[in-house]
């Protein structure tokens, strides 16, 4: 690797010295490259990249030919040919009649939006039936590419990168990689750029004529700022696993996956550095992430994602959510990443086969990026001398690899990780993960370690819930008012909610009825989307029979739609909800037709069904060395479930009766503390 780094290093000094002179930039280039072949022809006296991906194209090969040699004159398209197909063997596109099927979910999701991505879904199973990736086939581009195709994307990609003002602060490294490839996952090979280009270059005709037009971040912003006007219709109830293509620029549409993919489309297109990063598996959810970036002129990371409330680009060491690990998607394939886990595919977990990825968790991670070191007296099974040993986040029961590194001495080290996340180690053999041990939490702040292991001693756990609800967290804030106005002028504060509601059904007795209103109303968080799944108004704590009366909303505002279904908060099923359209003065409540006295109310957060639910059969588990050791099974008769649990273990409960949602938690003064 150390040639391709002297390659890289000298192309970036000389495109840094010669950027506003071509003329002297191609001069200078044709001189390096000489040198660098004589370079790589000293360290590589076998077979080079460029001839076993020639070789691995069968009756292909003249296609690829035909590329070398109508670049052949110019160093640098000479260069962009090779980087590609060197790298192309890595990649395929998925076929076959299932395809089209799962194209149409995200196709038809935007017009029919109003009726909701469930409607979407179950329709196009009751016509389709169940997609099933099983029966698709990979096309690998090594083998199907035309040369006229790839010249095609070859001389676009030059032609963005020399044309756009910002162009001058992309180095070739970040060119090859983030705006030359002709593909951004396993979408079916097409011709985009031109028509993402017309589409979008024009939004950016004002900031091309200001004096940001060589900033290569402010360009990505007001891009990002243009494409976030108008609807993005989110959704994770669909199929993935498979890229949908650039069609999503229209579309719109998808779960993280797509929204990324849909930005890197129109940033490759015009000729921004920028792309995708994830996290393999969150630190605190049960999937992957997936959001962009963009590389400015002093190669530092921003993030943004066009589906969230927030669309600036913020400098990558501020991204929240717990990472552990964090990669970057490339087009080249990370020869050392795979090699340092080895070419025995049965003993290498698959992402890290091919890995088309660079691992940028210390840009995220900043000043509190760790370099993970566990001794092997904190092992229950002590690796091989040099073992490759994986670095595991917990999903829905199992353990998913998510970085690597090494047995060393007497010591684990895995460098780059981030903390505020709880983590196993295991070594792969023969095709199976083994448990190194217990689980542990990396503080955040402090890079301590702390193993989860479970006492002798037991204790008593009242468990409320088996996944954490992101919506609990949406109504601290809120607060239930009362008035004679429908307009809620002048109003009486009942109750506010200071901190997340603890539990499904959420019972607040009123010591003081105060004065007999009219109106009773539930007012969202001033900074949130007011989102609500159940409301009850009593006269008296112990009444059980709830008030009746006229379901009153925020004027102007129609009933009925996708969000804003006020109707759901009165309507006695605690899984349906309301959530009202604007980020901030949503609220909902009642008309009883004459002043009445409010002694008890209930409120449900809105919520995935994910609280404990009467009559569901649940199975507690805790974390051994080798693996999780059951604590019985239990129907609910009520909204909690209480066991005895081994004093300082790692918790998981299962539901087996509905649901795929489960999570990792651990008791903290007789409360579930969910990772």
């Amino acid at each position: 690797m150390v040639w391709k780094k002297f390659v890289i290093l000298g192309y970036r000094m000389l495109f840094v010295k010669t950027q506003r002179n071509m003329n002297s930039l191609k001069m200078w280039m044709a001189v390096w490259t000489g040198i660098c072949v004589a370079v790589f022809l000293a360290c590589h006296p076998g077979k080079s990249r460029l001839e076993e991906a020639l070789e691995a194209a069968g009756e292909n090969r003249s296609e690829l030919e035909q590329v070398l040699d109508h670049y052949r004159g110019d160093s640098l398209k000479s260069l962009a040919a090779q980087f590609l197909i060197e790298n192309m063997p890595c990649h395929y596109a998925y076929a076959g009649k299932e395809l089209e099927k799962y194209r149409r979910y995200f196709e038809r999701f935007p017009p029919c939006a109003w009726r909701g991505p469930e409607f979407v879904r179950d329709s196009l199973l009751e016509v389709d039936g169940a997609f099933c990736p099983d029966s698709l086939y990979k096309v690998y581009d090594i083998h199907v590419i035309k040369s006229d195709y790839l010249i095609r994307n070859i001389d676009q990609a030059f032609e963005v990168w020399h044309g756009q003002p910002w162009g001058r602060h992309v180095d070739f490294a970040d060119f090859l990689e983030f705006i030359l490839p002709y593909r951004v996952g396993t979408e079916t090979l097409s011709d985009w750029r031109q028509e993402v280009y017309d589409r979008y270059n024009p939004m950016l005709d004002s900031i091309r004529a200001s004096a940001d037009s060589t900033d290569v971040l402010a360009v990505a912003q007001a891009l990002m700022d243009s494409l976030s006007v108008g609807t993005v219709y989110f959704t994770g109830l669909f199929p993935s696993g498979i890229t949908v293509g650039p069609d999503l620029v229209e579309w719109r549409s998808g779960n993280c996956r797509e929204l990324t993919d849909l930005v890197t489309y129109v940033f490759r297109a015009l000729g921004i550095p920028g792309g995708c990063d994830k996290m393999l598996m969150r630190g605190d959810k049960n999937v992957a992430h997936y959001w962009n970036f963009v590389v400015d002129g002093e190669d530092s990371t921003y993030f943004a994602s066009i589906g969230q409330s927030s669309k600036q680009f913020a400098k990558a060491e501020t991204y929240w959510d717990p990472k552990g690990k964090v990669y970057r998607e490339t087009f080249s394939l990370n020869r050392a990443m795979r090699d340092a886990c080895g070419r025995d595919t049965t003993d290498v977990p698959p992402v890290f086969r091919e890995p088309l990825m660079q691992d940028v968790t210390a840009a995220y991670a900043g000043k509190i990026n760790r370099f993970l070191r566990i001794p092997a007296d904190s092992l229950a099974l002590v690796p091989h001398a040099g073992e490759t040993v994986y670095l595991c986040l917990a999903t829905r029961g199992t353990w998913v690899p998510v970085g690597y590194g090494r047995f060393e001495g007497d010591t684990v080290r895995i460098d780059n990780v981030q903390g505020d996340v709880v983590f196993r180690l295991v070594v792969c053999r023969k095709g199976h993960l083994v448990s190194l041990g217990v689980p542990f939490l990396l503080e955040k702040y402090t890079g301590a370690v702390r193993f989860f292991r479970a006492g002798e001693e037991r204790q008593k756990a009242v468990l409320l819930q088996k996944f954490k609800e992101d919506f609990q967290a949406h109504m601290v804030g809120g607060v239930f008012e009362a008035s004679d106005h429908p307009d809620f002028r002048c109003p009486d504060t009942l109750f506010a909610i200071k901190g997340r509601p603890p539990r499904l059904r959420n019972v607040v007795c009123l010591p003081d009825k105060g004065e007999a209103r009219r109106y009773v109303r539930y007012y969202g968080p001033p900074t949130r989307h007011c989102n609500v799944s159940e409301l009850a108004f009593y006269v008296s704590a112990a009444d059980t029979a709830a008030l009746c009366g006229r379901i009153v909303s925020p004027p102007g505002v129609a009933e009925g739609r996708i969000v804003n279904q006020f109707g759901n908060v009165f309507d006695g099923d605690p899984y349906t909800s309301m959530d009202y359209r604007e980020p901030s003065g949503g609220w909902v409540g009642m008309d009883f037709g004459r002043p009445m006295h409010i002694g008890k109310l209930v409120y449900m957060p809105r919520n995935r069904d994910n609280f404990i639910r009467t009559g569901d059969r649940y199975e507690l588990f805790y974390a051994t060395a080798a693996g999780w050791e059951s604590l019985g099974e239990q129907t609910a008769e009520s909204d909690s479930l209480v066991y005895k649990v081994p004093r300082g273990a790692l918790l998981y409960l299962r539901d087996h009766t509905r649901g795929s949602d489960d999570r990792i938690f651990e008791m903290v003064d007789g409360r579930q503390k969910l990772w």
